[in-house]
């Protein structure tokens, strides 16, 4: 039933040590004359391969002998006495994702266009990046070295993408042979070594939803409170990802797939306490049905998995409303601005928008904007481009526009096509504001 094929690992090559991109004046690091560009390359004798080995070699030790290699090539051997706490005044450069060795049948990476930014068809596959940013891991090609790293250094939380603990269904998802596949062992072990773990389930019609679902959130339930949650997220499919093998999420899907795990969740919160497993608001939206309530999600376990991000959304926009309700902002009543988002969020935020503009005078819109770079499939905020919101352009009735500030790098104001968000003020003739909740609050709040 099931075909594969294997793929090799691929990895980085990369100079020894980690490099420092800043040293700030008046710390620790300034006092012993370290630049940027110097690289230390080794603690008390042990190797530095990136700013996590620097943090945990450096973590409680107060007598220190650091190798580090100038910029200029000169090797030095620094000793320092370090006070409890004191700060280094150190930043380092950005850790090198290990790259994946599956080749998933639902990657997202095979769905950008032949023309997209070459960084979009890199598939991170790095425990250190699910220790610091939530990133999922398969866990199917991890080195010893590496699993020694989790346990030894506490990087707790892992994020591991399971997709289903039935191993044929596992192996096909993934291409790749069923002995890679079980990943039991290794999670058995990190289990033990008091890792928690947060899990996460790719949903792909007609392969591992229905039943073997359900057997997967049971299997992982078993393992509460060691595995804390597992989420839930819908395929995406873009126009440039059409395999055949996968069949498209549909509303009936999501309503169907609602109905299943409402029932396995009142089992779990009867006998765990918690829902455990936990669906990306997307299905809900797709489905056309109400989004849980707040208690329902609990501490938001996998909330950067959009799991709850719409309910979180709904309560932040509460808190604000009761702040601004007795002193309304003046400013407030100034702001005439088009706020754009994906046609999936769009009805939600105009209701609250519309509320807004009510009771506070704002003039504030939404639009709905079709992802035209990736296909009208994909109806999410964090996957609009540049192009998409230029194609909305006849939509902007306003004398602004706001954003979500998903749409841009975390460290560079580019959208996925490349387009800066300067290019696109330019070319809409308006000015654009990239927006969190948080600075939109602050908007409306003067």
């Amino acid at each position: 039933m099931y075909e594969f094929a294997v793929a090799p690992a691929v990895t980085q090559i990369r100079r020894r040590g980690v490099e420092i991109t800043e040293v700030v004046s008046g710390h620790l690091a300034a006092e012993l004359e370290l630049e940027a560009g110097d690289r230390i390359i080794r603690v008390n004798g042990h190797l530095v391969r990136d700013y996590l080995d620097f943090r945990f070699q450096t973590g409680g030790e107060t007598e220190l002998t650091l190798d580090v290699i100038k910029q200029s090539g000169e090797e030095w051997e620094i000793n320092v006495e370090r006070g409890e706490g004191e700060d280094w005044g150190l930043s380092f450069e950005q850790i090198v994702p290990r790259q994946c060795a599956n080749d998933c049948l639902f990657c997202f990476c095979k769905g950008n266009p032949p023309d997209a930014r070459k960084s979009l068809f890199i598939r991170d596959e790095d425990i250190r990046l699910s220790f610091l940013y939530g990133n999922y891991t398969t866990l199917t090609s991890i080195t010893e070295d590496e699993m020694r790293r989790i346990i030894e250094q506490r990087l707790t939380p892992q994020y591991v993408s399971v997709h289903a603990t039935d191993i044929d269904v596992r192996a096909y998802l993934l291409s790749i042979d069923k002995k890679r596949a079980d990943i039991s062992a290794k999670m058995q072990r990190m289990m033990d070594a008091g890792i928690e773990i947060h899990a996460q389930v790719v949903l792909c019609p007609e392969i591992n939803d229905g039943e073997i679902l359900r057997r997967t959130i049971y299997d992982l339930a078993a393992e509460y409170p060691r595995i804390r949650s597992v989420a839930i997220v819908p395929l995406g499919l873009t126009r440039y990802n059409q395999d055949a093998r996968l069949t498209p999420v549909t509303t009936e899907f999501c309503g169907r797939t609602i109905r299943e795990v409402t029932l396995i969740q009142q089992d779990l919160r009867k006998r765990l306490g918690t829902n455990f497993a936990f669906l990306g608001d997307e299905i809900y939206l797709r489905a056309g049905r109400p989004i849980p309530s707040r208690k329902h999600y609990g501490d938001y376990p996998q909330i950067e998995d959009g799991v709850g991000m719409v309910r979180s959304f709904h309560e932040d926009f509460r808190r604000l409303w009761h702040r601004l309700e007795p002193r309304p902002s003046l400013h407030a009543a100034s702001l005439n601005a088009t706020i754009l988002t994906a046609t999936l969020f769009a009805p939600e935020l105009e209701k609250i928008i519309d509320r807004l503009n009510h009771r506070f005078g704002t003039r504030l819109r939404v639009a709905a904007v079709e992802n035209k770079y990736f296909g009208p499939d994909i109806v999410v905020a964090g996957l609009l481009t540049g192009s998409c919101i230029l194609a909305a352009r006849d939509q902007i009735k306003t004398e602004s526009v706001i954003i979500p500030s998903v749409t841009l790098k975390t460290d560079e104001a580019v959208m996925l096509d490349g387009m800066t968000l300067d290019d696109l003020q330019q070319r809409l003739g308006l000015p654009v504001q990239a927006a969190d909740f948080a600075s939109f609050a602050e908007l409306i709040g003067g």
